[in-house]
């Protein structure tokens, strides 16, 4: 067992709300010089960027998660993350069908850029990303472990998107094994008032730019021999969709 610092939801320049220079190799790069050793792309409603991540992570020793930063129906955003970036790829090409297609403005929203693992851009995305899907937050969950991942709520401390601002709270018997947390400080104080006993927490920076993400402090201990980055990410999908 050994331990992994992580940081499992980062925003690329993909992402309407992601700056320019959040391109994979510049993300790879400040997650080097912060010390982590596993990080997630989790783009708003897409993983286009997942393969060209991969690409310049492993020329860097980080493990690469294939991810998304899903936004559900009631304008809840749902952290989604695979063991492979076929599952991604495949909840990204499921993802494509229930969004719906407002044109980008990137005057207005921002650039939504597609890369390769060298950092050229080799697509835009034309239809807005950040929008709402017809994905429900019941829904959301069961369909991603479907692709083969996991899904729990992102920055449930945060009132723009947090299911506990949209909602008011948890709902009982919700059935998620993990949630996010953007500061985990404070964690205390919402294992007091929300249902989230067995439930396990993660931090994330949410970041958008590159300063955003954060020096090593959150860790996990993920058994990993025999050693395989494929094996340190389906051990890390299993704890979280397990919990406490």
């Amino acid at each position: 067992m050994s331990r992994y610092y992580y940081d499992l939801h980062i925003h690329s320049c993909l992402s309407p709300c992601g700056d320019d220079d959040c391109t994979p190799n510049n993300l790879v790069g400040m997650g080097v010089l912060a010390g982590l050793q596993i990080m997630a792309l989790t783009d708003h409603n897409t993983c286009r960027n997942c393969p060209a991540f991969f690409e310049a992570a492993r020329r860097q020793g980080i493990i690469p998660v294939p991810g998304m930063e899903l936004t559900t129906a009631e304008d809840i955003h749902m952290v989604c993350l695979f063991p492979d970036l076929e599952s991604a790829m495949a909840f990204d090409a499921e993802i494509r069908t229930r969004r719906l297609l407002i044109p980008n403005r990137p005057d207005i929203f921002g650039n939504q850029l597609v890369m390769n693992g060298e950092d050229e851009v080799i697509d835009t995305e034309p239809n807005l990303l950040s929008n709402a899907t017809d994905v429900s937050v019941e829904e959301a969950a069961p369909l991603a472990e479907h692709f083969g991942g996991v899904c729990y709520p992102a920055h449930i401390d945060r009132e723009a998107n947090g299911i506990v601002a949209v909602l008011g709270a948890l709902p009982p018997g919700h059935g998620y094994a993990c949630v996010e947390l953007h500061d985990g400080e404070k964690e205390a104080a919402y294992r007091a008032t929300q249902p989230l006993d067995g439930v396990r927490t993660v931090v994330g920076s949410d970041a958008h730019y590159l300063w955003d993400i954060r020096d090593a402090a959150n860790w996990l201990d993920i058994e990993d021999e025999p050693y395989s980055g494929a094996l340190v990410r389906q051990r890390l999908i299993d704890m979280l969709r397990r919990g406490l």
